[in-house]
């Protein structure tokens, strides 16, 4: 049976952004659809940390990832560390690699970053990312890398912000449409 995963970004929240929205609209069509807390802040969050918790969860070929912020490339590192196929990656605002966002960010994100990202395609044949052109965190060029990297399918969203509450997204209506 399908299932689905969302995974939120550093400093993040199950129940921040648009997770809840997308939650209820899967879970109204009968899905399986599970949103993890994953461990925040400085100290804590960390690739070891994450992947405690994601090795909780039901991931095989029949999961969906939905993944924002650093949430992409800590998924794209787990999958490949542990060998784990999905059926789907949706990948929104996904950055390697990339420091000079913040100390607190740059401490909380850098053990997710690795060199072989290139090698999720071994893992899913069917990524997607969303990415908006003008992002205060993350450079477009920094986003647009990462998706060229993997992505089968990319999106720009004009004006999107880092496509969070912040940005006015409490909801993400596009998503849907590759679901």
């Amino acid at each position: 049976m399908d299932n689905y995963i969302i995974l939120h970004g550093s400093f993040g929240s199950k129940d921040g952004n648009w997770f809840p929205w997308l939650k209820s609209k899967l879970e109204e069509q009968g899905l399986s659809v599970e949103v993890p807390q994953m461990p925040v802040g400085v100290g804590i969050q960390n690739y070891d940390n994450w992947s405690k918790e994601f090795d909780k969860l039901n991931i095989n070929e029949n999961t969906t990832i939905i993944a924002h912020s650093i949430a992409p490339v800590f998924v794209c590192k787990y999958l490949i560390n542990k060998q784990v196929k999905v059926k789907k990656l949706i990948l929104v605002c996904g950055f390697n690699n990339y420091l000079g966002i913040d100390p607190d960010f740059d401490a909380v994100n850098e053990s997710m970053f690795f060199d072989n990202l290139a090698d999720i395609k071994n893992y899913c044949d069917n990524i997607i990312c969303f990415y908006s052109d003008n992002d205060p965190y993350v450079k477009f060029d920094v986003e647009k890398a990462f998706a060229d990297t993997i992505a089968n399918e990319q999106y720009i969203i004009k004006d999107g912000g880092h496509i969070n509450a912040e940005s006015g997204y409490t909801e993400f209506v596009d998503i849907l449409k590759v679901i």
